[in-house]
Formats: structure tokens, C-alpha cells, sequence
């Protein structure tokens, strides 16, 4: 953009012009896909302009917020992150609690769940607040670099004794290392405090679809937290979770019952870090409020989790007794002639075998915490 109200004067036009002309365009804004995004707009012209009314009206005050919540950034130095918390919340809400209260609508507008949760304004807002935090967390140093960070000055400056945000990026001493980790772990707790709303407003669901979509990023950022939490490497470079987790993270997600199970397993982790810190003679100012806010999701969480920790055991075990079948099978002479052919056979097939077994197992034993949640197919109208 040529200069700063030229940008204000686009975002708080964007719902009148790139929601009403279906040519709409921007070229050479951004990079990447979202450079394309723009650039290729009218195509998601064409699925908005397909959307029922209703769900059209929700896209449009969203957008409308947003970009005026936006706007009001435009002209503010963000190269040492914002103000303070309050400024660190109106910002995580502009640009992820109104996608949260947006979605909760639509959910509803769309017969996917009932009217009541598009009034649940707080607890969509929060959902949005607790993945954009872990976001900004973990992305600090990358964040930092582009000269548009978010950490909030009246946390990181407690612990800053050059009074920059860039020095934790170089931690060269022991001091500075430490003081890191103390920033850290109070942003984090300060995120981790924000679950129980999280819990809640997934808890209100009744779509199995709907459900898998809020739910998974949920349990994604808990395990990021537990990642980032008391770790020097998020100022180094970017933490992430394995892919590995991330796959047993998702096929866990298809029910309260799961999402209770990885909210309690995270926590409690986050817990034994802190204590272990503390018992190795870290001294760290959030430590107290750590726990409480571990403790409280642990709490919330327990009776499932130990539901969760059964399922499981049977579940396994059982897998590991077909499994040790399935080896036998394999290991059982085979044909002369294609005796690769038929080891690879009994693999595949005692693959799907064991998997079609944990789903039918998981599923019986967790009837009674699944039968809430129902098929889109089922609660649509057409």
C-alpha cells in the first residue's frame, strides 16, 4: 500500500467491496498464498455468493468487525510486541475471537447445532484467544524478525534488563537464558488459562463433524503449549510438534472423552515440569499460578481421563493379541512361489484388520460418551 490510510481505508471497506462486487481483486498485496488469495478473490466470491442468507449476514458483520478491529493496528508500532495485556487480548480477539464467535454462528444458522451457541459470545472468543496465544508464543523469534511481534511489553519487560524484546533472542548467559524462561512460562500460564473455556464450549456440541473441527486445533495447541512451556528453543527457532503426535493427536479427537484424555495428559506434563524445576532449584515467578491453571484442567478433566486410560488398555491389549496372530500367520510357511506376495498380503491385511478392530472397540466402550454427537446428515434438513 502506498501509506497507511490507504490500508485503513481498504480494511474498512473490504465487507462492502470484496463481499459485493464479484470482481473484486487486490494485486500485489501480501506474499504466497495469501498474495494469491487476493489475487484470485472472485473465486471466493463465488462460494460466498452460493451461501444461504443467513449465512451471508454472519460473513459480513464478521468481516466488517474484523476489518475495523484491524484497522485500528494499522498505525501501531508492533515492533516490540503490544502494550500490555489488555492490547494483547483486543488483538487475539479481532483477529481469532471474532472468527470464533463467526463460526459458532454459522454452526447454528446452519441447523449443525442449536441457536443457543451463537450466543455463546465469551466462549467462542475464548476458543480464538487460546489458539492465536500459543501461536505467538511459539512464533516469538520468527515474529520478532519481521518487526511485528505481539508478546506484551508489561510482561516481557519485567524480564528484559536491556528493555528490548530481542533479548531473549541471545541467550548468551545464564541470566538471560533464565529470564527468558520466566517470560515464557507466564505467557504460557497465561494462555493454559483460558482452557476450561475451551472445554466448555466444546462440550456444547452435538455434530461429530463440527465437533472434529473445533476440537482438533484444540488438542493441537494444549500439546504446543506443553512443547513451548520451559523451553530456551522457542527463542532459537520454532517449536513444533512432531508429526508422529500429531497423527495419534487427530485420531484421538472424535469425542469429549478423547479431548478430555490429551487436555489431561498435557496438563498434568506441564505440571511435572514446573515441580521438577522447581525441585532442581528454578526459581520461577508464574510457578503457583502454573499449577493452579494445570490443576484446574486436570480437575475438569480426570473422570474422562481415566475412561480414556482404560479404553485404552482393553483396546490394546487386544490389538496385541491379534497382532501376535497376525505375525504367526505371516511367519507360518508360505507358498514357494510367491512367498513375498503373500508376506505382504497378511501385513496389509492385518493392518486393516487391527485397525477396524481399535475403531469398533474404542467406539463400544466409548458408546456412552459418543452418543451426543450425531452426523451432519442427520441434523440437516435437506
Amino acid at each position: 500500500f502506498p501509506s497507511n490510510d490507504e490500508k485503513v481505508k481498504a480494511l474498512l471497506s473490504f465487507h462492502k467491496t470484496a463481499l459485493v462486487d464479484p470482481k473484486w481483486t487486490m494485486v500485489g498485496c501480501g506474499e504466497g498464498d495469501e498474495r494469491r488469495l487476493l489475487e484470485e478473490f472472485p473465486k471466493c466470491h463465488s462460494v460466498y455468493a452460493a451461501l444461504p442468507e443467513a449465512s451471508r449476514r454472519v460473513i459480513c458483520d464478521i468481516t466488517q468487525r474484523m476489518g475495523t478491529g484491524m484497522a485500528e493496528f494499522v498505525d501501531k508500532d508492533l515492533g516490540q510486541g503490544t502494550v500490555d495485556i489488555t492490547q494483547y487480548n483486543r488483538y487475539c480477539h479481532f483477529v481469532a475471537g471474532l472468527v470464533g464467535e463467526g463460526l459458532s454462528r454459522l454452526f447454528a444458522v446452519s441447523g449443525l447445532e442449536q441457536s443457543s451457541l451463537a450466543t455463546e459470545l465469551h466462549l467462542s472468543d475464548q476458543m480464538g484467544l487460546f489458539l492465536q496465544k500459543t501461536n505467538i508464543i511459539r512464533d516469538y523469534l520468527e515474529d520478532y524478525v519481521d518487526g511485528r511481534a505481539f508478546w506484551p511489553q508489561s510482561v516481557w519487560k519485567k524480564y528484559s534488563s536491556t528493555g528490548d524484546l530481542g533479548y531473549f533472542a541471545n541467550p548468551t548467559t545464564d541470566e538471560t537464558r533464565l529470564a527468558g524462561l520466566n517470560c515464557l512460562n507466564e505467557l504460557v500460564t497465561d494462555a493454559l488459562e483460558l482452557a476450561p473455556d475451551c472445554l466448555a464450549y466444546l462440550s456444547k456440541l452435538r455434530c461429530a463433524e463440527v465437533f472434529r473441527f473445533c476440537a482438533i486445533p484444540q488438542v493441537m495447541a494444549i500439546a504446543t503449549l506443553d512443547k513451548c512451556y520451559h523451553n530456551g528453543d522457542v527463542f532459537t527457532g520454532v517449536v513444533k510438534i512432531r508429526k508422529g503426535m500429531s497423527c495419534l493427536l487427530i485420531n484421538n479427537t472424535t469425542d469429549i472423552l478423547g479431548v478430555h484424555g490429551i487436555f489431561h495428559r498435557f496438563a498434568k506434563s506441564i505440571m511435572d515440569k514446573a515441580k521438577s524445576a522447581r525441585k532442581g532449584g528454578y526459581e520461577d515467578p508464574s510457578c503457583e499460578r502454573t499449577m493452579k491453571a494445570c490443576q484446574a484442567i486436570i480437575d475438569l478433566t480426570e473422570p474422562e481421563a481415566r475412561m480414556a486410560k482404560k479404553q485404552a488398555s482393553v483396546v490394546n491389549g487386544t490389538i496385541t493379541v491379534v497382532s501376535c496372530a497376525a505375525a504367526g500367520m505371516v511367519l507360518h510357511k508360505p507358498p514357494k512361489n510367491n512367498s513375498v506376495l503373500f508376506s505382504t498380503t497378511m501385513v496389509v491385511a492385518s493392518i486393516g484388520m487391527l485397525s477396524f478392530m481399535k475403531m469398533g472397540l474404542t467406539k463400544l466402550m466409548g458408546g456412552r460418551f459418543m452418543a451426543s454427537l450425531l452426523p451432519a446428515s442427520k441434523l440437516t434438513k435437506n
